[in-house]
């Protein structure tokens, strides 16, 4: 999973694997448009199916990832909020001690809430895990 062990800044609390499903959990809701009404009168065979990218209240990809992060114990949900800090650029991956001692001290109870409501989740993510040395590359074959 790690690109290169010498270029790996710190040992993570999550596993990549957790990153990387949590990644493409947050592109997939990254992806949502907002819905359109249909006209009464159309065809449903006329929509393409494009209620799928839509999202909605009860949208099962928010679900997914809402649930993915909300499951992980107090170092994951750090780590994990250290680590789209540092992929938005915040922090740089020298200052991963101090990117994790603050995520510690704002960590509350809505971090679910507070990470599914960044833009460009998945991406920051992406971008963290890499500053770091990991990878999804691995994770992504015969998933994606």
């Amino acid at each position: 999973m790690a690109e290169d062990d010498e270029e790996i800044v710190s040992e993570l609390n999550i596993s990549p694997e957790k990153v990387c499903y949590i990644i493409i959990k947050a592109r997939e809701f990254d992806a949502k448009v907002d819905p359109v009404e249909t006209d009464p009168g159309s065809n449903p065979a006329d929509s393409g199916e494009r209620e799928i990218l839509e999202d909605y209240s009860d949208d099962p990809t928010f679900a997914e990832l809402y649930a993915a992060i909300d499951g992980l114990n107090e170092d994951e949900i750090v780590d994990l909020i250290a680590l789209a800090w540092v992929g938005r650029g915040d922090f740089t991956k020298d200052e991963w001690a101090e990117a994790r001692a603050l995520a510690d001290e704002r960590h509350r109870r809505h971090s679910a809430g507070y990470l599914t409501g960044i833009p460009a989740l998945g991406d920051y993510l992406e971008e963290g895990l890499s500053a770091l040395g990991y990878s999804c590359e691995d994770y992504e074959i015969g998933r994606l």
